[in-house]
């Protein structure tokens, strides 16, 4: 069972990026799946869920109107689409479901919004 993040980088303020997370080992479809997010000295934060079959989506409060998941079970991947990026938006972030009674998260992928 494995989830790799993708497409992280470095961004300008009130730019776009588009983050991926590939699964494997498991049934993809039948599971939902949720984007983390973590700075240094903070707790990890929720940012948005999408059901197994991608019929409903929720998202933290702070993301909301910006941020888009989405989710193609036919490629196995999950999607963040990130718009109107801020500075605070910078973190490391994850992506994670729940197999077999564990949790299971990828390594992450690093975003800067900065200018």
């Amino acid at each position: 069972v494995q989830l790799v993040e993708s497409g992280g980088g470095l961004v300008q303020p009130g730019g776009s990026l588009r983050l991926s997370c590939a699964a494997s080992g498991f049934m993809f479809s039948n599971h939902a799946m949720d984007w983390l997010r973590q700075t240094p000295g903070t707790e990890r934060e929720w940012v948005a869920f999408i059901t197994s079959g991608g019929g409903s989506t929720n998202y933290a409060d702070s993301v909301k109107g910006r941020f888009t998941i989405t989710r193609d079970n036919a490629k196995n991947t999950v999607y963040l689409e990130m718009n109107t990026l801020k500075p605070e938006d910078t973190g490391v972030y994850y992506c994670q479901t729940y197999y077999g009674g564990s949790t299971i998260r990828g390594r992450g992928t690093q975003v800067t919004v900065s200018s």
